[in-house]
């Protein structure tokens, strides 16, 4: 499954309400996915983090 394995941030589902002759007809659901890459954490070990953890931890890293 797709899920951050920092945050845990997995998929979501989003959809548009469309009203048709006066009742809401949910349609054009999507399923929208974390943008997921695999990278190195700084105690060397690989993993599929989001691009937001990413940014963080080497924000976090600069810092220091």
């Amino acid at each position: 499954m797709k899920v951050c394995e920092i945050c845990q941030k997995g998929s979501q589902m989003g959809g548009v309400r469309k009203k048709l002759r006066g009742n809401y007809n949910p349609v054009n659901w999507l399923r929208k996915h974390p943008n997921l890459q695999k990278a190195r954490l700084n105690d060397g070990r690989r993993v599929l983090a989001c691009t937001s953890c990413i940014k963080m931890t080497s924000k976090t890293a600069k810092a220091k």
